[in-house]
């Protein structure tokens, strides 16, 4: 994809330009519309008057021949070719077919022309309009009434002499108005246009202006000048200005642990490594001494290595994105138990029992983190409980909540606190290395989640994780 087609600000642009042309087309048709209309109208009301006034003019003679009383005052109807016009033709008897005739009397406008009408059948005071070709090729909008004048020797209408008056005007000036109302219309919309697009350029940079100064401020993070995405960001931004320092904190955290745990490891491992390269410089040592010695330093070693290890694991978590069903990871885990814990010497069957889990229950993070966490707490619950270990979880308010519990002795409240030390196991006689529990509160601090020891309903006890987490309603 071209980098044009990828600009936000191009996008915007491009789709201002789109509805403003529409609205401006629209509008410029709908204004011209209604300009003709009302020209037309103000054409006809002048037609009328005009056929009104010829109307008013006209009287039979003595041998009931139509003929005006009184010239009309309008100079064009003497000017050839003028464009107004008028004509009168005699009408076919009642109850006759129409019939085209030779007019009888028509203005001097006409000069050696006719109105070639069509013929029609005019009821008494109807008005007519029909557009025909004139003199020199104009173009005509003709309007026509029928007139009879009935006198008291003839008795009814249908026995006096109707008439056909008829008067025209040439449609150029009518055309010629709204051509040039549609011109000066379309250079005005056509301003109004680039003023538009002109507003919408700036309207898009000024928007878009709060992601170049978060482009900036990433740009300042990448040259090494800041640490944190700072300023002031429009509402709309500002989430996800906080969630990217969320994430560099993060990181950030991440680092510093990851520093302090090489510094750590290397300060856990200085002593032993010192006694191995003092036994290996002494030849005078017992060999035997020396064996017990070795096992003991490499014991310690590796003791810690495992420990560094696991923390090390837990450093590596929280990433944002992703999403882990609960459901088969419990399952895969309590399949996992039954097996490890089949054989208990001097101990019941050890029974796990799973409460039903929520539909589309979700955990907002890795699989291995959730079977590290979960795996610790229950393989811990398994190796302390005397018959039955439960699993329960749920979701409320954005957290998943997986509470594990047991029926063994179960801790009191200062040894629950000390449990989640370095390394410390409540019975040392249990095989272990103390940091199951550590490992598991240091991947759920990671998710800025936690894990909480108390009393178990089973009489045991209970280690209840929280977690960020998703159910069906909201994922």
């Amino acid at each position: 994809m071209k980098a044009w087609a990828r600009s936000l600000r191009w996008r915007l642009l491009g789709l201002t330009l789109v509805a403003v042309a529409l609205a401006l087309l629209g509008a410029g048709l709908l204004i011209s519309s209604l300009f003709r209309t009302h020209v037309t109208a103000q054409f006809d009301t002048q037609l009328l008057r005009q056929l009104d006034q010829l109307t008013a003019a006209l009287e039979p003679d003595a041998q009931q021949r139509p003929q005006l009383k009184a010239p009309l005052s309008d100079p064009r109807w003497h000017t050839p070719y003028s464009g107004l016009y008028w004509q009168i033709e005699a009408l076919a008897p009642a109850g006759t077919a129409p019939s085209p005739a030779r007019p009888l009397l028509r203005s001097r406008s006409l000069w050696d022309s006719e109105l070639a009408l069509p013929p029609d059948d005019l009821g008494r005071g109807e008005l007519h309009h029909h557009q025909i070709p004139g003199p020199d090729g104009q173009g005509l909008l003709a309007l026509e009434r029928r007139v009879q004048f009935v006198s008291a020797d003839q008795g009814t209408a249908q026995a006096a002499p109707g008439w056909r008056l008829t008067v025209a005007a040439d449609m150029a000036e009518l055309e010629s108005a709204v051509a040039s109302f549609s011109r000066q219309l379309a250079l005005s919309l056509s301003v109004l246009g680039v003023a538009l697009l002109l507003a919408a350029w700036a309207q898009v940079s000024l928007g878009l202006l709060p992601l170049r100064k978060l482009q900036n401020a990433v740009l300042s993070i990448r040259q090494g000048r800041e640490q944190r995405l700072r300023g002031a960001f429009p509402a709309e931004v500002d989430p996800l200005v906080q969630d990217f320092n969320h994430v560099l904190d993060q990181n950030e955290q991440v680092v510093k642990r990851a520093r302090q745990m090489a510094g750590n490891l290397a300060h856990a491992i200085k002593t032993p490594l010192a006694v191995l390269s003092h036994l290996a410089e002494d030849p005078s040592a017992d060999r035997r001494a020396w064996t017990g010695q070795l096992q003991e330093q490499v014991a310690s070693i590796r003791h810690q290595v495992d420990w560094h290890l696991g923390r090390a694991r837990a450093a590596g978590a929280g990433i944002a994105g992703v999403r882990t069903e609960v459901a088969p990871v419990v399952d895969g885990l309590v399949r996992v138990m039954r097996k490890v814990h089949a054989q208990r010497e001097g101990r019941p069957e050890l029974v796990i029992t799973v409460a039903p889990l929520p539909e589309n229950l979700q955990f907002a993070g890795e699989s291995q983190d959730l079977q590290e966490m979960v795996g610790n707490l229950l393989d811990n619950a398994c190796k302390w409980a005397h018959s039955r270990v439960q699993l329960t979880a749920s979701h409320a308010d954005g957290q998943l909540r997986i509470r594990i519990e047991d029926d063994g002795p179960g801790l009191s409240e200062a040894e629950r606190s000390r449990v989640f030390e370095r390394g410390v196991r409540a019975d040392e006689r249990t095989p272990g290395t103390g940091l199951g529990l550590d490992i598991a509160r240091e991947l759920a601090g990671l998710y800025q989640g936690e894990v909480r020891l108390g009393v178990a309903g089973l009489g045991g006890l209970q280690a209840e994780l929280s977690l960020p987490g998703y159910a069906a309603l909201d994922s």
